[in-house]
């Protein structure tokens, strides 16, 4: 479930810039990005769960979480992660501080990697392993694994994101229908990992080789 390349505080006047999949079963029913009703969120909706994977406030909050997948973990767990999104952008706490007083809830949910944010803090903490840190200014990438481990999936996204499209937006006068191609061009790329290079996540290698790519091509 998703992946997100974002840059933090590297290009001027634009603190935060960001792209991102979401990968989703076809049959989970979900709303498009709008303004959230008696709220100050704006995202997309789960409308099975009632979270979201990422959203954003007019007051500069921002939030994004991602699946931490573990085909071996068969537990059941009651609250869902979008949960997480909702209830950051709707608190008052600092980025660090939303993520510290979670540090006992953490076998509440499913994996996840999060990261809550403001206009000045970014934090990133995973209830597999990563304890809340408060990122320095630079090129984040995560998917399904920790953000430590740098998967050849995330490595490729990071490319060409740094590669790519962060030099067009330090540009002046660029066309917007440019940047716009230019960002689905790597949103969509299906590219698949070799599969010596797959991580083992405790699903089958040929799953593994069918969620590497950045854009996933799946019947379900």
């Amino acid at each position: 479930m998703c992946i997100v390349a974002f840059a933090w505080h590297v290009l001027e006047d634009m603190p935060l810039c960001l792209l991102s999949n979401r990968d989703e079963f076809y049959h989970r029913p979900s709303a498009m990005l709008h303004s959230w009703e008696h709220s100050s969120i704006i995202a997309g909706k789960d409308l099975q769960s009632g979270g979201t994977w990422m959203g954003v406030t007019a007051s500069g909050r921002w939030a994004i979480v991602t699946n931490f997948r573990n085909g071996r973990d068969q537990n059941h767990y009651e609250t869902s992660r979008g949960k997480l999104i909702q209830d950051f952008l709707e608190s008052d706490l600092a980025p660090i501080r939303f993520a510290q007083q979670l540090e006992g809830k953490q076998q509440d949910y499913a994996g996840f990697n999060l990261f809550v944010g403001d206009r000045e803090q970014a934090v990133y903490m995973s209830n597999r392993g990563e304890a809340p840190q408060v990122l320095a200014n630079g090129v984040y990438v995560v998917s399904n694994g920790l953000m430590s481990e740098d998967w050849e999936k995330t490595k490729h996204l990071r490319k060409r994101f740094t590669q790519e499209f962060l030099p067009m937006l330090q540009q002046t006068q660029i066309p917007e229908h440019d940047l716009n191609y230019a960002a689905w061009d790597i949103l969509e790329d299906e590219r698949k990992i070799i599969p010596d290079l797959l991580p083992d996540t405790g699903i089958s290698k040929e799953m593994e080789e069918l969620l590497s790519s950045t854009f996933i091509q799946s019947p379900i």
